[in-house]
């Protein structure tokens, strides 16, 4: 598993780049199995130092690279979640947040834009209208209206510990299978339904041929734990 902790609320342009960095560095990391993004601080990320370095042009952004992780990525969020702090958690797979936890985008109200992606990935998670409303009055979402709204996906009094018996339950199942489900969910998301039905067969026919699809059938078949390699 890859342990992300952010280091503080406010994220310097140097963490900013670092994190990106970690991140594609792993992206294709055959030996991850998942990805837990965390804080070491009270508030999950509330910005960044300089709000000049928000989009870095000459590459891309740490929710950028957050997303295109292949494996799955759980986000705890406590306390604050603002700004670029709610875009990073919006391209995590799941997000377990704190009861005490909040969220909001204020750069429209600070005139600036979200640029870490927040305009097009908040409304693909709770709608546009909901997703409207955060960013036009950066109205602040408690933890429990967020999970009303799907924003995230289970509100707990330990979301670290909730967060390990994800990653312990993804290293036991079989990886591109965990893989494949999530590219046919977010790449399937963005296809006409033809095309995305077309996308899962294909996903299927690569599975079937893989070496951790025969040892699934075979531990099943003799009543035994799969030993599943990654191939």
């Amino acid at each position: 598993m890859l342990d992300i902790a952010l280091l503080d609320a406010i994220m310097s342009s140097g963490q900013s780049a670092e994190l990106t960095d970690v991140l594609s560095e792993h992206a294709e990391d055959r030996d991850v199995r998942a990805v837990l993004l965390r804080s070491e601080s009270e508030d999950f990320c509330v910005g960044v130092d300089d709000v000049r370095i928000v989009k870095r042009i000459y590459g891309p952004t740490p929710a950028d690279a957050l997303a295109a992780i292949r494996v799955p990525v759980v986000a705890v969020l406590t306390g604050r979640v603002e700004s670029v702090g709610l875009e990073l958690a919006l391209a995590a797979d799941v997000r377990l947040s704190a009861s005490d936890a909040f969220f909001r985008l204020s750069e429209v109200s600070e005139g600036r834009l979200p640029s870490w992606g927040g305009t097009q990935r908040l409304p693909r998670v709770i709608g546009q209208a909901a997703a409207l409303r955060m960013i036009l009055f950066g109205e602040r979402m408690e933890a429990m209206e967020a999970l009303h709204q799907g924003l995230v996906h289970e509100v707990v009094a330990a979301p670290l510990e909730r967060a390990a018996e994800y990653t312990s339950m993804w290293k036991a199942r079989a990886p591109l299978a965990l893989e494949y489900a999530k590219e046919a969910v977010r790449d399937g998301g963005e296809l006409r339904l033809r095309e995305g039905l077309a996308l899962e067969a294909d996903l299927n026919t690569l599975l079937q041929t893989s070496r951790d699809r025969a040892e699934g059938i075979a531990a099943f078949l003799a009543k035994r734990t799969a030993n599943f390699r990654n191939a």
